[in-house]
């Protein structure tokens, strides 16, 4: 099987600005923004990012290929990317950095110049899905499809006022409350008129995706939330050709998670229980100290194991773990998140062990550099003509959107090999499947 697409795929010249747009100007959105600036003035290093720091290999091992991602794809480079975004509150991205308690305010002040220009545009909310938040710098006026109206317009105008001619909006605002696919979501036309009518199955979330879809803006969503991960967005952004992708974050726990369970799979080491728990003091902490916001970010965190290890095809190994995942808000420690895990294996002959974790994290540290990266990643399938969900992203997500009727891919090793067999693809060059042989025939 020839493992090359002969030809690479034509995508389109990073030219001029990408502009980013991001609903929600909080501890994540500030702690990248900042972090780029304050790469770009060299007093930072943006550790934890692939666009920037990885490589790829290309061809043979002896070959010795192995140059940056960054060289190998035309990505926009840092100097490029300009800022704006919505908030429920109106403080600027300096003010809302400074109350984040993210990063020393020495740091802060050095890029204190980029962070004030950065003023939120009056947000979408309903206090029906985000409980714990009382916002007040809020679009109040009109139907469902005017407020998606007027974010349509925002976009326009930050367009003109930057003279970006891409964009990309990637979802940084808090977790909605857990929400399935009702009947005004499976078409866009059911969709639309939902708009039209206010439904209240509509949530703020998916106005925002829709007014990014309709504007010709890649959307990428770091929340749990259903947001666009239903029919009528999807088939909305394949009419339009938008590549998106989504959901929530892989950052902390979860992280660690996809670490860890394929290791015991692939020694065939039994599982009887995984237990986790958090505490952490940050808006994110509060949001989710409601049950109903909780219940989203439980779903993506409950789903990554069952998928990795298979349960259905390993019974005696996995076919009865007990995983309960617990969150708790705990002020004191604001954006320092601490995860513990307690895992019950068992090995040869049924014999009991245990392992240990205890990641004392920050939250917003380990999601900057995501952010980063889709950005960069979405304006390249953008200008590459991908449409749709773009599954080589689930590297980033606690919960890989995938075609209807397709189980996610968990397990982080196999995520970062689609991903960089996506860009060996686009690029022309052969798939790396590490069988080897021809080392040795």
């Amino acid at each position: 099987m020839n493992l090359s697409t002969q030809q690479p795929v034509k995508i389109a010249p990073p030219e001029g600005k990408l502009g980013v747009l991001i609903p929600g100007i909080g501890a994540v959105s500030t702690t990248f923004i900042a972090g780029v600036e304050a790469i770009k003035r060299g007093i930072g290093l943006p550790v934890g990012s692939l666009t920037q720091l990885a490589t790829i290999r290309l061809g043979k091992r002896t070959d010795n290929r192995s140059p940056l991602i960054k060289e190998f794809v035309p990505l926009a480079g840092l100097n490029d990317l300009v800022y704006g975004g919505w908030d429920i509150f109106e403080d600027n991205a300096y003010e809302a950095a400074k109350k984040a308690q993210v990063l020393e305010s020495s740091l802060i002040e050095k890029v204190k110049e980029p962070l004030s220009a950065i003023k939120p545009m009056k947000a979408v909310f309903e206090q029906e899905y985000v409980k714990r938040l009382h916002g007040t710098h809020l679009k109040t006026e009109g139907s469902k499809m005017d407020k998606a109206q007027a974010l349509m317009d925002d976009i326009a105008r930050f367009k003109k006022e930057t003279g970006c001619n891409r964009t990309v909006m990637i979802w940084c605002g808090s977790t909605e409350v857990f929400h399935r696919p009702a009947e005004v979501h499976q078409t866009v036309a059911a969709f639309e008129e939902g708009l039209r009518k206010s439904d209240p199955e509509i949530a703020p979330s998916q106005i925002y995706a829709y007014a990014s879809l309709m504007s010709g803006v890649p959307f990428a969503n770091g929340a749990p939330n259903l947001t666009h991960d239903i029919p009528a967005l999807l088939d909305l952004a394949r009419e339009r050709q938008i590549p998106v992708c989504g959901k929530d974050f892989k950052t902390g726990q979860t992280f660690m998670k996809t670490l860890l369970s394929p290791g015991l799979k692939a020694r065939m080491l039994g599982l009887n229980g995984w237990f986790s728990t958090n505490i952490l003091g940050n808006r994110d902490g509060e949001v989710l100290d409601d049950p109903g916001s909780f219940r989203s970010k439980e779903e993506t965190k409950l789903s990554v194991l069952d998928t990795i290890l298979q349960p259905q095809l390993y019974p005696d190994l996995y076919g009865k773990f007990f995983h309960a995942v617990r969150i708790n808000y705990y002020p004191p420690r604001g954006d320092a998140k601490e995860g513990w895990d307690n895992i019950d294996i068992f090995g040869w002959l049924g014999y009991p062990m245990q392992i240990k974790v205890d990641f004392l994290c920050r939250d917003s540290i380990l999601a900057a550099p995501l952010v980063l990266d889709l950005v960069l990643f979405l304006d390249l399938a953008q200008r590459a003509g991908m449409k749709g969900i773009q599954e080589w992203l689930s590297f980033y997500f606690k919960a890989p959107m995938t075609a209807p009727g397709l189980y996610p891919e968990h397990d982080i090793f196999i995520q970062l090999m689609k991903l960089k067999n996506t860009l060996r693809w686009m690029r022309g060059e052969d798939l790396i499947t590490h069988l080897g042989l021809e080392y040795y025939d």
